[in-house]
């Protein structure tokens, strides 16, 4: 099987007409799992209580630090490529799916190069934790948007997926995941103070009910300019899907 679980039906590809390896659970209680997001994430919180306690001691809590104003665009710090582009996919993903893993680590360094940086595609990560199978997926969650407060999404991303095997099967994944955050330079302070707060929980839940109403049912799922291809794709799958669309949207007038 492909599946980290097979708990209900599986949700059919729409449009674009292509499942491939995803981390799927009942189609059942969604809402439960979407709610669930906020409890899983205490131990994360848990774990940085010491940091912000030493923080707070030496900073002045009048002011919160720049670095944690929302940027005008909420989707700009975990976005790559120009917002021009003619194609947008909205990658609805779990930090703990080892399929997402996959398509990070394997694939898209590829369509980044191939797409992204040649203005054919501007690429946004949705927050899809699938809390019932994946229990620290919340956290790393959590912990790359606040990252993403002080530009650092992509760098804490990158990390999360290839120390997944580390952090994932952990009981108290805090103290590692913070070690992350040190390996890629994240500014401390902001860090801890929207950790602590839980600041990015309102944002990681509207992404996972913006998924759920979009018929993402697993994970990975990208919605592309209407359509939805589900599953770690091989490139040559992603490559077919990118060109038609891009060919389709430039495509001169007559």
């Amino acid at each position: 099987t492909t599946d980290c679980a097979t708990a209900g039906a599986h949700p059919r590809s729409i449009a674009l007409g292509r499942t491939g390896a995803a981390c799927r659970r009942g189609l059942g209680g969604r809402l439960a799992a979407v709610l669930r997001v906020a409890a899983v994430a205490a131990a994360l919180v848990a774990a940085v209580r010491p940091a912000a306690a030493q923080s707070t001691s030496t900073a002045s809590p009048a002011k919160p630090h720049a670095a944690e104003a929302a940027p005008a665009d909420p989707l700009a710090a975990r976005s790559k490529g120009s917002p021009t582009a003619p194609i947008t996919v909205y990658e609805m993903s779990d930090f703990q799916c080892p399929y997402c893993r996959r398509h990070a680590v394997d694939v898209f360094p590829a369509l980044e190069e191939a797409y992204v940086k040649t203005g054919k595609v501007r690429w946004v990560y949705i927050n899809f934790p699938l809390t019932q199978i994946h229990p620290n997926a919340a956290a790393a969650a959590q912990l790359a948007m606040c990252g993403a407060r002080s530009g650092s999404f992509w760098p804490l991303h990158d990390l999360l997926f290839k120390y997944q095997d580390v952090w994932a099967p952990l009981k108290e994944p805090g103290p590692f995941l913070l070690s992350l955050a040190d390996s890629a330079k994240v500014p401390k302070a902001p860090l801890v103070q929207c950790l602590t707060s839980q600041a990015t929980l309102p944002e990681i839940q509207a992404d996972a009910s913006g998924a759920e109403r979009s018929g993402a049912g697993s994970t990975p799922s990208f919605y592309i300019e209407g359509g939805m291809l589900v599953g770690a794709q091989p490139v040559a799958v992603w490559r077919q899907v990118l060109d038609s669309i891009y060919a389709a949207k430039t495509k001169p007038r007559s």
